[in-house]
């Protein structure tokens, strides 16, 4: 069962939202340790294509200081493109971020790194489909917190931009 509660800076991503006057609403609830967007989609109980995930990639598919890593956001049910999301960012490659450099760059631990509020705020870009929706849910910063909010105040907030990024 989710809790919904009045919003409070618990996380940094709750606190960026606090401070820019972004409407959401936090809800909590039993995080588990894999499976998180069903998991969140379950105790929400909303339609699991409104639970956006957060994925770090690598556009240099590089360690150390070459490394430019960004931010995709895509509904739990789906897959990423890679070849898409290196598209979206005007890269020429595109991997799956290293987790320790997605949790040391976000300030995030995987399973719980929200697109805002990150320690080190990546290039961002929300798949197109949020705009299906009047309101989306992305991690608030830990597993089994998660923030409801419009599309375009998510992109607005993460100076991000809309693009398709799904798997066929």
């Amino acid at each position: 069962m989710s809790k919904k509660k009045q919003p409070h800076a618990a996380t940094p991503a709750l606190k960026v939202l606090e401070e820019a006057g972004i409407a959401h609403t936090v809800s909590t609830f039993e995080g588990g340790t894999d499976h998180f967007g069903d998991q969140a989609a379950a105790a929400l109980d909303v339609e699991a294509d409104r639970i956006f995930k957060t994925l770090v990639i690598d556009l240099t598919a590089g360690k150390g200081p070459k490394r430019e890593l960004a931010v995709c956001c895509l509904p739990v049910t789906s897959q990423l493109s890679l070849k898409k999301a290196a598209a979206a960012f005007g890269a020429s490659k595109a991997t799956m971020a290293d987790q320790h450099d997605a949790a040391k760059s976000s300030g995030y631990i995987p399973g719980g790194i929200s697109p805002i509020g990150q320690k080190n705020p990546l290039p961002t870009v929300v798949d197109e489909t949020a705009i299906l929706w009047e309101t989306i849910f992305v991690s608030g910063g830990r597993r089994g917190l998660d923030v409801e909010l419009s599309p375009d105040d998510l992109v607005s907030v993460v100076g991000g931009s809309f693009a398709d990024l799904l798997a066929e």
